[in-house]
């Protein structure tokens, strides 16, 4: 399948109101532009590095998302360039993000990724870290919580929903509440192999890379 395939039957399995994001690391800006004329916008990265120089040569409609894990001395980087930090995990890169906004007059929009399976392999504040986070979130004033992320361990269909479910109990929880500069507007979980069920526990932003673009060509160096 193409591209433009790929991209045409996963919109018509997702329900509207679903944002669709394609996670185009290590991809070229071919392959984006193929994604970009069937209608999207919003890509994903994992390393500042590569989004800077993609960013700069993309077109300048679209929407970038930082989803890979953000160190602190990369955060000044991507002032300004990026519409949804999806990976706040702990205080000491919160009070970055602050900082760096600040001094640029700029407002963050992050969410909170959460490590709901304790993954020691993957990002992600434990559970019970949150409500500190939560506590210097409300302090801000550059930076504005947007909701929740999370990437859940390999596992079962069984597994995937049970982690997907946790994180729904969390997102509902949260919105009951009010906070300073925080909003439960986005859930979002899900990948290639598991969006689907990401989507029936109610994300509502699915980030898809080998599924839209196919698997990776690793070159043997």
């Amino acid at each position: 399948m193409s591209i433009e395939e790929r991209i045409n039957k996963i919109i018509n399995e997702i329900p509207k109101g679903v944002t669709l994001i394609a996670v185009s690391k290590t991809r070229t800006l071919e392959e984006m532009e193929e994604a970009y004329k069937t209608g999207i916008r919003d890509y994903g990265e994992n390393k500042v590095q590569e989004l800077i120089e993609k960013e700069e040569k993309f077109y300048k409609d679209v929407r970038w998302h930082l989803i890979g894990h953000l160190q602190r001395n990369k955060v000044k980087y991507i002032v300004g360039k990026v519409h949804l930090i999806h990976s706040l995990d702990n205080v000491r890169l919160l009070e970055e993000i602050e900082k760096r906004y600040f001094e640029s007059g700029e407002t963050a929009n992050v969410l909170i990724q959460i490590n709901i399976g304790k993954d020691p392999n993957k990002s992600g504040i434990l559970i019970e870290d949150l409500e500190g986070l939560i506590e210097t979130c409300e302090k801000c004033n550059n930076v504005k919580v947007k909701g929740l992320m999370t990437v859940i361990p390999k596992g079962t269909e069984e597994s995937n929903r049970r982690y997907f479910n946790e994180m729904k109990k969390i997102y509902d929880s949260l919105s009951k509440k009010r906070y300073n500069n925080i909003t439960m507007e986005y859930l979002s979980m899900g990948m290639s192999g598991d969006y689907k069920i990401a989507i029936e526990e109610d994300a509502n932003i699915i980030r898809i890379g080998e599924g839209i673009f196919g698997k990776r060509a690793y070159n043997n160096i």
